[in-house]
């Protein structure tokens, strides 16, 4: 028999792990194009008037399915003979093709139980090459088709989404860590790396970008909401006037679905300033839509602002940015003076401003990015230049957040590390203190309470600090004519008292103070070792074994003092008379006694 070596089996398990990344790619792209390819089948076939067959319908699925990664497409059927570019790219179509890409890399890099999966390196790799292989085949497969794929967008945007998506899913896999630098960087950035600190600074300004972007986001859908509530007739002709049967006005609902996140966009670049293009001649602000706009028969459309200058709705927009701002100067100083900690650990105004700037720089990116893709040309001519402007968009978020949001952090900053207005009285004014002779008379009774107030957890409180005392004055007032507080009044126990009687007497104390959720302590074990027959056996075994050494165990040192004090003279002498006795007797029976001749016994 040929037995394997282990460095064999080692290198067929990376060679098996690196074969199932690459199918995991390819799965992963397979899913992607089937259920879009299965979409646009069912409104194909639910269509009564089709315009060609299943194989242009197919081609057309693979190349929606190439725009939703941002591949530029070709219409090549148009009414002038002149193809027409489709770059505007359905955002909400696009989360499915980068999710399926970012799980495959991430399952496909975190190790399986018992078998040695692929390198962070080769995940990346094989998911990647096998999704490209699926784009490639769909790229040459729709050429022949009603829509399309640009072989220059294959390159740009398309491998780069899928590089990114499969670079994420890999990070997921490894626990999301902040790596070191490259080794060219500058030397300070390493070491600024290197520190704990600089991470959690880090992901404080990730976190406030993020919100900065999705309060974007979202004041631009409220945005569109509303122009799309005032205009809501004109909206609902154009959706009846583009199809008359139900399957394509299904067609079109899907269609005005996918595009909502781009309308989002449009509406957060009109609500920052630079607004969004209608053409190549017409641009619409809060200030008003300059020129003559080109704009299609959609009914997302419908909510685009009417043509001349913007009135004082228009310019209630400006509240998305400023929001956006707040939000990511919150989520700052949410991280930079948290309610739970000390003061001492309140990040520093320079630290605060510094995080907030490089939030605002996130922020501005994030949302440069987004709007590059949410618009793009839908034809040649006019409508050559269709949506926001990302060069203008992201240095407007960038702009606003930084202007308004680093004196939002640091006022809220001074709000958080605040001192309440009562917490300087830490003690009541001279006017709530009780009369000089009074106060004299209480004091050893007050020093008394505190004590039991600290004891049983309940804090003194400024406006109250002699709350509690009318009970032990009242009970100072039964003590004898010499002054002295009785022993059941004290609250300190008795030299000879055990420590359950000043358990006891803390317990009373609580429950005469109304405390009732008080338990007291035992701080005396349970179990039997410390009884004192217990000890007497112990020191009875002691005495056995040690030869005569030890004497008897006093079976009552300190009995319970009297009125004529500790111990009588009848006592001591009988205790001394036994203490003799002991000392005379042979303390071990079994002794053998001492011969004649020989040496005496051992003491």
């Amino acid at each position: 028999m040929t037995q394997r070596s282990p460095k064999v089996t080692v290198e067929r398990n990376r060679t098996l792990a690196l074969a199932s990344a690459l199918v995991k790619g390819v799965v992963a792209a397979g899913l992607g194009l089937g259920s879009l390819t299965v979409l646009v089948m069912v409104v194909w076939i639910s269509s009564p008037y089709p315009d060609s067959g299943p194989g242009g319908a197919l081609r057309a699925a693979a190349g929606v399915w190439l725009l939703a990664h941002g591949a530029g497409l070709v219409r090549p059927d148009t009414l002038s003979g002149v193809p027409a570019p489709v770059g505007m790219v359905p955002l909400l179509l696009a989360l499915g093709p980068v999710w399926l890409a970012h799980r495959a890399a991430r399952d496909a890099a975190e190790p399986e139980e018992g078998r040695a999966g692929p390198s962070r390196a080769g995940a990346f790799c094989a998911v990647t090459a096998g999704y490209l292989l699926v784009v490639a085949g769909a790229a040459a497969y729709a050429r022949g088709g009603p829509l399309r794929a640009d072989p220059d967008t294959l390159v740009f945007p398309v491998a780069l989404v899928v590089a990114g998506a499969a670079a994420a899913g890999v990070w997921t896999a490894a626990g999301r860590p902040f790596g070191p630098p490259p080794s060219w960087s500058p030397l300070a950035l390493q070491e600024a790396v290197a520190r704990s600190l600089f991470r959690h600074r880090v992901e404080a300004a990730c976190r406030s970008a993020a919100a900065g972007v999705t309060v974007l986001l979202g004041g631009g859908a409220l945005l569109v909401a509303v122009a799309l509530g005032r205009d809501a007739g004109a909206a609902q002709d154009t959706f009846l006037a583009l199809a008359g049967d139900w399957s394509g006005r299904v067609a079109v609902l899907l269609l005005a679905v996918s595009l909502v996140p781009n309308a989002a966009l449009w509406g957060a670049a009109y609500g920052l300033g630079p607004g969004f293009s209608l053409g190549t001649g017409a641009t619409a602000t809060p200030l008003g839509v300059d020129g003559t706009p080109a704009v299609p028969h959609f009914p997302l459309l419908a909510a685009v602002p009417d043509q001349g200058p913007g009135s004082l709705p228009n310019w209630a927009a400006v509240a998305v940015p400023l929001a956006a701002a707040l939000a990511v100067a919150w989520f700052t100083v949410r991280r930079a003076a948290p309610v739970d900690a000390p003061r001492a650990r309140a990040w520093s105004p320079g630290e605060t401003v510094l995080v907030t700037l490089l939030a605002a720089l996130g922020c501005g990116v994030g949302t440069a990015l987004l709007t590059a893709v949410a618009g793009g040309p839908l034809g040649t001519g006019a409508l050559s230049a269709f949506g926001p402007v990302w060069w203008l968009t992201g240095p407007a978020a960038l702009v606003w957040t930084a202007v308004i949001g680093v004196p939002a952090a640091l006022l809220l900053r001074l709000w958080r590390l605040r001192t309440p207005g009562w917490a300087w009285r830490r003690d009541v004014t001279e006017a709530d203190d009780p009369p000089a002779a009074e106060a004299e008379e209480e004091e050893p009774e007050e020093e008394c309470e505190d004590e039991a107030d600290d004891a049983v957890g309940r804090p003194r409180r400024w406006w109250a600090p002699w709350r509690g005392r009318g009970g032990a004055a009242g009970k100072s007032g039964d003590a004898g004519s010499s002054g002295s507080p009785s022993p059941a009044a004290s609250p300190v126990p008795a030299p000879g008292s055990a420590p359950e009687a000043a358990s006891g007497a803390l317990h009373g104390r609580a429950a005469e103070q109304g405390d009732a959720g008080f338990e007291p302590y035992d701080f005396l074990p349970t179990d039997p070792w410390h009884g004192k027959d217990t000890r007497e056996a112990r020191w009875a075994s002691l005495k056995r074994g040690s030869g005569g050494l030890m004497a008897d165990f006093p079976a009552d040192i300190a009995g319970p003092a009297g009125p004529a004090g500790p111990a009588g003279p009848a006592d001591r002498t009988e205790r001394t008379d036994r203490a003799g006795q002991a000392d005379r007797a042979d303390p071990v029976p079994e002794r053998p006694a001492a011969e004649p001749g020989g040496p005496g016994p051992t003491p």
